[in-house]
């Protein structure tokens, strides 16, 4: 009887259809338990409680006869109050639960734990205790289960006085689990799921494994509620198809017209109904994708249905055709696109080599692709295409982030010309900050590159140390550590230091605090095991205003009377929130312990070496250490100090003596010519430092 005849025959009263129905359907299909209540609560509410009860009596007798134990619950849950009284309901539903669970040993002691015994006038806590014991009867011995981290398992062992199972799984066995945590950490498998099956019957999944791949894929992505990864199917799979059938097996598995592809994010796969249905799948995940998504799917559900591919193909070159002068980039991306699948579209105004000849800024249009290859494809036809190339590939390299796409600039530049290109890595090694990227896989290729590693050794290994703590290096950072590890690119440029370099080496790495020791002492080591006169050579003094040593001497006196102390205090406090795995407040702590600890070694080392200037004792004639030299260049003028690394500010005409250009100055006289950023300039007087 439908919700709409009930009301019907309620409301005119007609009692003995209403009656007529239920019983032609409790003989039909007594499990139909909610329709029966519905009808009995129906009856109630206009006053008929003794139909409703004879009514809901007949379901309760029909379920018990028929050992509908579970219906029989959901009876007693939405009508038992109707039907008994609180007592009578509590014995009725404990004899429907031992009767539902009475193929397992467990029920009855089960019962007895979680207290369904105790407190009977208690209903709605009788229902609580039931719940608690279905919790827990799912777990009984044999159960499958399975467990994030284990794979699959069976339930070994249930230990009602510890409160425990204990199950094997695939990688552990005897994993104890507590019955409070079982229901967050396990989950019962039902019958058919993969996982199951690989301990039920691996031998079928083998034989599907040999003979018909795409079953077996079949039977993974449906025993899962939601699409999987390529990964998240190889683990399911795991034991069943191993590492060396992995790639034959998925190859012919996924073929299959009813696997449908989910692009876009991380790649997931899902089975549909027929193909009709995958078809309709690809189709509406393609309407509703970007452009990308839109090439994705065609180029991996392409091969389903020659009109879907049609239909794919003609939305795709529309979408180009548009994107062509407000969005060339994405333009060139679907061309390409399309002409990997074969159906390059006919309309050459749009194709790669005429938007990139024709852009009156082909940098912003390369930087708009994302696909690396792509990339390199443009630069190949900037490179042959354009005039202005030589300009161009500057910009571009300075630009590109990817490695191998610098790989493939590098080779063309360095074809195209080479002192020009080597012009490019002075300019980096100058300012490395203008393209970290770039500085990066400099400083990596170096470790390999003969020429680029003989460029200027002693600037390079600078320079990566000087960038570690840099922010627009922060992504860059762990790969730039690595090349001060054995076989890196800082231990093979000590062989071309000379041994004032490698001086100048060994301090930067002692006063480096983004080394960590591990880092430091191999490097230190091998400075040694080159030059051993190093290990002789007391500490190079350290020269500074008296100022800056004040300065530091303060700084290093607050580190060790407030910020170090109250940085242990920190951590200890931290300590006592609990997990120090989970402790975001103990490892901000240790962390800023590590840099507090590093920065006053450094402070301790520098001043023991520090000694100050005094200007009424420096010999000006010559650049030394604490002068100030005149410059001139026609009509310019220009006026720079030599000071100690503490004082370095170039940007205000003040330079470290440890600097290259320092360097280059000391010992120079009045009248002599220097070199300064491609300007030839005279000094004209030399004088103290100010």
């Amino acid at each position: 009887m439908t919700t709409g005849t009930l009301q019907d025959n309620l409301a005119s009263g007609n009692f003995d259809s209403i009656e007529d129905a239920c019983l032609t359907e409790l003989e039909r299909d007594p499990s139909r338990v909610s329709d029966f209540v519905a009808a009995a609560q129906g009856l109630i509410d206009i006053g008929e409680e003794e139909r409703a009860n004879l009514l809901l009596e007949l379901v309760d007798d029909q379920l018990r006869e028929q050992g509908l134990w579970e219906e029989r619950l959901e009876l007693l849950r939405l009508a038992g109050n109707i039907l008994y009284s609180p007592e009578q309901l509590h014995d009725a539903i404990v004899d429907s639960l031992g009767q539902r669970y009475s193929d397992s040993d467990l029920t009855k002691a089960l019962i007895r734990m979680v207290g369904l015994e105790r407190a009977p006038e208690d209903i709605p806590k009788t229902w609580e205790k039931v719940g608690r014991f279905r919790d827990l009867i799912v777990y009984d011995v044999g159960a499958i289960v399975t467990m994030e981290g284990k794979g699959a398992g069976r339930v070994v062992e249930v230990n009602l006085e510890l409160q425990c199972f204990k199950v094997d799984f695939e990688i552990h066995q005897g994993l104890s689990v507590g019955f409070r945590g079982a229901a967050k950490l396990l989950r019962a498998l039902p019958p058919g799921d993969i996982l199951r099956r690989k301990i039920e019957d691996p031998e079928s999944l083998r034989e599907l494994r040999d003979n018909d791949p795409s079953r077996l894929l079949e039977l993974t992505l449906t025993s899962s509620d939601r699409a999987m990864t390529a990964g998240e199917i190889r683990e399911a799979l795991r034991g069943v198809v191993d590492e060396k059938q992995w790639s034959s097996w998925w190859n012919a598995a996924r073929k299959h017209p009813q696997v449908v592809t989910k692009v876009g994010g991380r790649q997931s796969y899902s089975w549909a109904a027929s193909d009709s249905h995958a078809q309709a799948a690809v189709w509406e995940a393609f309407e509703k994708g970007d452009p990308k998504t839109k090439l994705d799917l065609l180029r991996k559900n392409g091969e389903r249905d020659p009109d879907l591919r049609q239909r794919m193909i003609e939305s795709l070159g529309a979408i180009g055709a548009r994107a062509r002068r407000g969005d060339p980039a994405l333009a060139l991306e679907i061309w390409s696109g399309l002409a990997r699948t074969g159906e390059a579209p006919e309309d050459e105004t749009w194709s790669p080599s005429a938007l990139l000849t024709a852009s009156t800024d082909p940098r912003a249009l390369v930087a708009g692709i994302g696909d690396r290859s792509l990339r390199e494809q443009a630069y190949e036809i900037l490179r042959s295409e354009r005039d202005d190339w030589s300009d161009l590939g500057h910009d571009l390299f300075l630009q590109e982030e990817d490695a191998r796409g610098l790989d493939a600039l590098a080779l063309l530049l360095r074809r195209e010309d080479e002192d020009s290109f080597l012009g490019l890595i002075d300019e980096l090694l100058r300012q490395p900050a203008k393209a970290p990227a770039a500085f990066t896989w400099l400083a990596e290729r170096a470790a390999r590159d003969e020429e680029l590693m003989g460029r200027n050794p002693l600037r390079l290994v600078q320079q990566i140390l000087a960038v570690l703590p840099d922010g627009k290096f922060s992504s860059y950072k762990q790969r730039l550590l690595k090349l001060a590890e054995s076989g890196g690119t800082i231990p093979r440029l000590i062989p071309l230091l000379s041994v004032e370099q490698a001086a100048q080496v060994e301090d930067l790495v002692n006063r480096s605090g983004a080394l960590q020791d591990f880092r430091r002492t191999p490097l230190i080591n091998a400075l040694h095991l080159r030059f051993p006169d190093l290990r002789q050579t007391t500490e190079d003094l350290l020269y500074a205003r008296p100022e800056s040593i004040q300065a530091h001497e303060k700084e290093f006196q607050e580190l060790l009377k407030k910020e170090i102390p109250a940085n242990r205090k920190a951590i200890e406090e931290a300590r006592a929130l609990g997990d120090l795995r989970e402790n975001f407040e103990y490892k901000s702590a240790r962390q800023r312990h590590e840099y507090l600890a590093a920065r006053a070694a450094t402070l301790e080392r520098d001043l023991n070496r520090a000694r100050p200037l005094d200007p009424a004792k420096i010999d000006t004639s010559e650049v030394r250490i604490g002068t100030r030299l005149e410059l001139a260049s026609g009509d310019q003028k220009r006026a720079l100090t030599i000071l100690g690394p503490w004082e370095s500010s170039p940007e205000k005409g003040i330079l470290s003596y440890e600097s290259e250009l320092g360097q280059s100055l000391l010992g120079k006289k009045p009248g002599d010519s220097v070199e300064l950023d491609g300007t030839t300039w005279s000094i004209e007087g030399i004088g103290t430092f100010l």
